[in-house]
């Protein structure tokens, strides 16, 4: 079971831009939708897809959040060719942040934000496999420009299956960026391949809630325990989401809970939905009890 599962926030478009990911890239699919009545953003639907074997989900809950490059997605194509069939299905409606052409590190690069504001980084391996073809990449600009390989670090000590397999610095004369802080670093969480990077250009975006990371969990231990160690910014802890020191958003979520909101019974989803959005850290024992349409386990106490 792929354990971190990236989120996506859209106003209106999360199944309209499922759909044109999943005609972009071979082997996928949408897995599932649904709607939850009654949240703050109103009625919003839910989409999970698969995206070559890599596991999304997005939800239209409003214009409060927007997507921005401090977190894309590498894509890595064995030829030239792929890349500029994905780029050519991407490009439609969107921005070029790094102009596709030839590069030191790739025969064949290219860096867009679709029309959707997500943004793609798709470069070719000269005809390499790739054991995970889409990677996230998060950037490190702002404030937090140059805690870039301290935050990796952070995270492999978090979770369980972690590797950091390449770390590479800025050196000398690379300027804005200051000598020693990270240019690139390839490290895999539960086995999941991500990649991060510092940037110490004048962005005009940083990290917020647009993209979070879904940490699936098997209990209330594991729950606990995620939540405990991420945890950093007591205001922003609402509905299972919580911000780590770094200010990236991750949900700490228990696999039941996503059985419940598919179960297709839209009453028990109902009931569910309003169960969490009164939590912070999310209670898989008040989400039973809501999803079977019982008193609460603290009222019975």
């Amino acid at each position: 079971m792929q354990k971190i599962t990236p989120h996506l926030w859209f106003d209106k478009e999360a199944i309209e831009a499922a759909k044109l990911y999943v005609s972009t890239f071979p082997g996928s699919r949408i897995l599932h939708t649904s709607v939850l009545h009654n949240t703050p953003s109103g009625d919003t639907e839910v989409v999970s897809f698969e995206l070559s074997s890599l596991e999304f989900q997005a939800i239209s809950a409003g214009p409060t959040f927007k997507l921005n490059p401090s977190v894309s997605f590498h894509v890595k194509c064995k030829t030239k060719d792929e890349v500029d069939d994905y780029w050519s299905r991407l490009v439609d409606g969107g921005q070029v942040l790094v102009e596709l052409g030839e590069y030191p590190f790739s025969d064949r690069y290219g860096w867009l934000q679709d029309k959707y504001g997500l943004s793609w980084q798709l470069f070719s391996t000269g005809g390499a496999e790739a054991k995970q073809m889409i990677t996230p990449v998060i950037m490190f600009v702002g404030s937090v420009c140059g805690k870039a390989e301290e935050a990796v670090k952070f995270w492999a000590s978090v979770f369980p299956g972690s590797n950091v397999s390449i770390i590479q610095h800025y050196g000398a004369g690379e300027g804005p960026d200051q000598e020693g802080t990270l240019k690139y670093a390839a490290f895999s969480l539960f086995g999941q391949e991500f990649g991060a990077m510092d940037s110490a250009y004048e962005h005009q975006f940083s990290f917020n809630e647009a993209i979070s990371f879904i940490v699936k969990c098997k209990d209330q231990d594991e729950v606990d325990r995620y939540w405990n160690k991420l945890t950093a910014v007591p205001e922003a802890e609402v509905c299972g989401w919580l911000k780590d020191k770094y200010g990236l958003s991750w949900q700490i979520v228990p696999t039941r809970m996503g059985e419940m909101m598919q179960s297709g019974d839209q009453e028990k989803i109902d009931r569910v939905t309003q169960a969490f959005l009164s939590m912070k850290k999310l209670d898989i024992a008040e989400l039973e009890a809501a999803y079977q349409g019982e008193k609460s386990v603290h009222e019975e106490r």
